[in-house]
């Protein structure tokens, strides 16, 4: 099978379409360049930007991680509407070698959010490099662990306990 590889056409679509989020917490703006196993992404900080802290004038570093996960979650919603699939729930699991090069994402900035995937097993889990980057400098960096289940109301049906466990 070829590789797919989204035109500026299906990247000017709205991120909602590629991302399981609901206006406000869709918190990155733009897809910019798809790959395969990788995606790039803005984020415009504004003062109507999800978790804007007008004492720092800008976004608390610690949001870089739902940057980063959000990032991701494009790029599965990419591939899903490349391939005519869903775009589905993941999770973000946790992460490693977590970086942050600065204190906040400054108002009035624009950053670039590159995920690329490293590994993914057959289950849906998957570990990806994620860099954001401001003016070519990193800024933040992590390895992302992510599972995206094929049924999600499966999953989280068959993961409940029950009041009486």
């Amino acid at each position: 099978m070829p590789t797919l590889i989204a035109d500026a056409t299906l990247l000017a679509h709205d991120i909602s379409e590629f991302v399981p989020h609901r206006a406000p917490m869709i918190l990155i703006d733009n897809l910019l360049e798809h790959q395969p196993d990788s995606l790039l992404t803005a984020i415009h900080i504004s003062e109507a930007s999800a978790y804007f802290d007008s004492a720092i004038n800008g976004v608390p570093n610690y949001v870089g991680i739902e940057y980063m996960a959000q990032s991701i979650a494009a790029l599965a919603g990419v591939e899903a509407k490349l391939m005519g699939d869903k775009v589905r729930v993941g999770f973000l699991l946790g992460s490693r070698k977590l970086q942050m090069h600065t204190d906040h994402f400054a108002l009035g900035q624009t950053y670039h959010t590159r995920v690329s995937r490293l590994y993914q097993e057959p289950s849906g889990l998957a570990v990806f490099d994620c860099q954001i980057s401001h003016q070519g400098h990193v800024v933040a960096s992590a390895n992302v662990n992510v599972f995206q289940p094929q049924d999600t109301q499966a999953y989280i049906n068959e993961n409940q306990t029950s009041p009486n466990s």
